[in-house]
């Protein structure tokens, strides 16, 4: 899952979010020395990632792509799922999406000091960008499969993805919903076994 699954999975404590949002730049027993709350959020997305990628559901979704894009697929349907939670999100919630985004977008602000230092250098870009609201539409994902490519140097071809994405859409769509309403239960019991 990307970003926006990872800090929806998170609950509504704010320090779980910033850690299951940041948890990728963290290795091994790094996190020990960040708050009791960020170290669960960084467990928790440590869990959901493993999770993911052991799921029938997802690896349907990845085997899609692998013949083209390779050990980039499971990057690939990580951010295409985060398309169909954004565009699906009064399925999952009561908030609107954009307060939802505003709130966490305000909680890296206010717990800026316990952010990692590529955190808070990707965080105004993210903000500017609004990289969480973008997830919504097909052309907000090329975007982000684009701007992933370029940090690839061009190798993983991400930035043509959004063909698939287009042309296996209502598959997708449908993977996505069996494999969130499975993974949105296993990580409420992690959450209270942390």
């Amino acid at each position: 899952m990307n970003f926006l699954a990872h800090i929806y999975l998170s609950g509504d404590n704010d320090l779980i979010k910033i850690g299951n949002f940041m948890a990728d730049g963290i290795r091994g027993k790094q996190f020990e020395h960040f708050p009791q709350d960020v170290q669960k959020g960084i467990l928790l997305h440590r869990f959901i990632d493993t999770y993911t990628d052991s799921h029938d559901v997802f690896r349907q979704s990845t085997r899609r792509l692998h013949d083209k894009y390779h050990h980039y697929s499971g990057v690939i349907i990580d951010i295409v799922y985060d398309h169909f939670l954004a565009k699906n999100w009064a399925n999952y919630s009561d908030e609107k999406l954009e307060d939802f985004i505003n709130r966490f977008y305000n909680s890296l602000h206010e717990n800026y000091a316990v952010l990692t230092e590529k955190t808070q250098g990707l965080m105004p870009y993210m903000i500017e960008r609004n990289w969480l609201l973008s997830y919504r539409t097909v052309e907000g994902i090329h975007q982000i499969l684009t701007q992933m490519d370029r940090r690839s140097r061009n190798v993983s071809k991400m930035q043509f993805a959004s063909e698939e994405l287009k042309e296996f859409y209502t598959e997708f769509e449908q993977e996505f919903t069996l494999f969130f309403e499975d993974v949105q239960q296993q990580a409420k019991q992690k959450l209270l076994s942390l």
